[in-house]
């Protein structure tokens, strides 16, 4: 008897894309901007919304926080008066569209509102899910070193913007942010990248302004 194979691992893509793409046409209908944050863990992901949104003056933010386990940094967001709502994946390495749609079922998002997902730190296996989202910032740091956009080329090259975490600790690390520039630039040609530092905010007006130009166009679509 001859035996049938199925590929589950192309069906679970093909699904998550096809819920991704229903989200994204539903967030879109609303105007609501979806943005995918990813990075590694340690790279300050959590941080670096904190500062990004303290300089989105005027525009709505709810923020869906993915880990593994523990609520602590949405409950940071929360204490900051930051809408943030929790995501535990018990173990599994990233979020997925039908995590997200269990979500906006329950969770109501007003219409112009930026929809921040920070998803788990990972550089692999979150770039390959679609959740939805109509941007991707990936956040790296000077401390995981400048060989990164060469080691994990898809999640740079699918992402909409780039930023550069812990600038400040240039001085003291051998990181070669030339190397790091040269292997966005040819991963990703048309990303901006955006040196910050999130512990004193250095940087953060110049990705606010590329957002709120993002959100702009995306209004006007």
């Amino acid at each position: 008897m001859e035996k049938e194979v199925i590929d589950l691992k192309i069906d679970i893509y093909e699904e998550n894309q096809k819920i991704g793409e229903e989200i994204r046409k539903e967030l879109t209908a609303r105007n609501i901007l979806s943005v995918n944050i990813l990075g590694s863990a340690g790279a300050g992901k959590t941080s670096v919304l904190v500062r990004l949104i303290e300089r989105l003056k005027g525009i709505p933010v709810t923020v869906i926080e993915g880990d593994l386990e523990t609520d602590i940094d949405t409950r940071k967001l929360q204490s900051l008066g930051i809408d943030a709502y929790q995501i535990n994946t018990n173990g599994i390495c990233h979020l997925d569209s039908p995590m997200i749609r269990a979500i906006l079922g329950k969770k109501e998002i007003a219409p112009g509102t930026i929809l921040f997902v920070e998803n788990i730190g990972n550089l692999v296996c979150p770039a390959e899910f679609d959740i939805g989202e109509h941007l991707r910032i990936v956040v790296s740091s000077v401390p995981e070193g400048s060989d990164k956009p060469y080691k994990y080329p898809i999640i740079f090259q699918h992402a909409s913007a780039i930023v550069l975490n812990k600038s400040d600790l240039m001085p003291y690390i051998d990181f070669d942010e030339t190397y790091f520039r040269e292997g966005v630039g040819v991963m990703n040609p048309s990303a901006p990248v955006f040196d910050v530092c999130a512990k004193d905010g250095t940087g953060f007006d110049m990705l606010a302004e590329w957002l709120t130009g993002e959100k702009a166009k995306f209004k006007q679509k």
